[in-house]
């Protein structure tokens, strides 16, 4: 029987990088490399997203066509044959969306609660880390075993599956592909998540199931209403250089939102690439405040919550055409070379969420 065993090599305070010795090479594949299918879960009546149904369905029709130019979907659904009917309606094609009635599932941000794919001595293999609706916050019992009920019924075909006792979303971890994670402190080091494990512990956990050789932590960045207790994928991206960070800056001073974005900028600023050499730091321009209609309270716009698949870039907008406009552009600079496409997310934003938080790529080769 082989020994497993992770130890830290060098400590930093942003960061630790591990060597893992007698473990098969593990090496989570960046977001940037070809994509196998996106998966997408449908809102339905019984989600959080009753009040705005109408709207939102809108949202995801328009979002599944975007994506659908670039990868085949695997689609949740509540009634399937009513979904393939929106689908059709938005000009996605069947032969580009399998879509799947038979999975429960208590709402729509499956960023979060589907599997995390790992390459595994030259194998995929997939990664169902527990989901408890965000510390405790949501119901979630559905949601957490939905990969489970998936990889049960045939979605992904013959890859291996493994159930990790991990609380890990995967909007909480950003990574390039090469073996370097980033996260924040305040999602990963909350006390409703894994609070058995100390901060060297779930570096381990990282280096032990998903590969990571470096582990860089934020401790500062949040943005009002969030309910995930900052997630990196609101506020910082790796991109396809490996050597560029797109973050999102907030250049108001009257903001209440400046002081803590200005002081993630200079955390990021003292990070360092594996050469030791620093990132180039591309900031993303600050969206006009937005605001619940319901009740008013500031919702968490962010230009970071993007996705990359198939050589795009689709970058969530909010209706606002300078703003928007603007962050195209960032993104085109920062990814030379890609395909920069908006798609509109503002009634995503309702329920604090956004372009990368509602969809997850898949490798190719994790899908029939």
């Amino acid at each position: 029987m082989v020994r497993l065993r992770l130890r830290a090599v060098r400590r930093r305070a942003s960061y630790s990088v591990w060597r893992m010795d007698g473990i098969p090479e593990r090496r989570w594949p960046a977001e940037w490399e070809p994509v196998g299918a996106v998966l997408l879960a449908w809102p339905h009546a019984a989600s959080d997203w009753a009040p705005y149904l109408d709207a939102v369905r809108a949202c995801y029709r328009g979002l599944a066509a975007a994506v659908a130019r670039h990868a085949p979907l695997l689609v949740l659904a509540d009634d399937a044959a009513a979904v393939r009917r929106e689908l059709l309606a938005a000009g996605v094609a069947a032969r580009r969306a399998v879509v799947r009635d038979d999975v429960p599932y208590d709402d729509t941000w499956i960023r979060d609660y589907g599997p995390l794919a790992v390459w595994e001595d030259g194998r995929l293999r997939l990664r169902d880390f527990a989901f408890n609706g965000w510390g405790l916050k949501f119901r979630a019992a559905a949601d957490n075993q939905a990969t489970r009920r998936l990889h049960a019924a045939g979605a992904f075909g013959a890859t291996p599956l493994d159930t990790v006792g991990l609380v890990l979303e995967g909007g909480a971890v950003e990574g390039d592909g090469a073996g370097t994670v980033l996260t924040t402190a305040a999602c990963l080091l909350s006390p409703n998540r894994n609070p058995h494990l100390t901060r060297a512990e779930i570096e381990g956990e990282l280096a032990r199931w998903l590969g990571a050789r470096r582990v860089l932590w934020l401790t500062r960045g949040r943005l009002l209403g969030d309910d995930t207790d900052a997630h990196i994928d609101t506020l910082a991206r790796f991109c396809p250089d490996g050597a560029t960070i797109l973050y999102q800056r907030c250049d108001d001073p009257g903001d209440p939102h400046f002081p803590e974005l200005a002081a993630m900028e200079a955390e990021l600023a003292q990070l360092s690439r594996a050469d030791g050499r620093p990132y180039r730091l591309a900031p993303l321009p600050w969206p006009a405040p937005r605001y619940c209609p319901r009740d008013g309270h500031r919702l968490p716009a962010s230009y970071a919550n993007l996705l990359f698949v198939n050589g795009a870039v689709l970058v969530p907008s909010y209706g606002d055409d300078v703003r928007d406009q603007a962050a195209l552009a960032a993104v085109a600079s920062a990814c030379p070379g890609w395909r920069v496409e908006p798609v509109d997310c503002s009634a995503l934003l309702w329920q604090h969420g956004a372009l990368h938080c509602a969809t997850l790529q898949l490798p190719a080769g994790a899908v029939p």
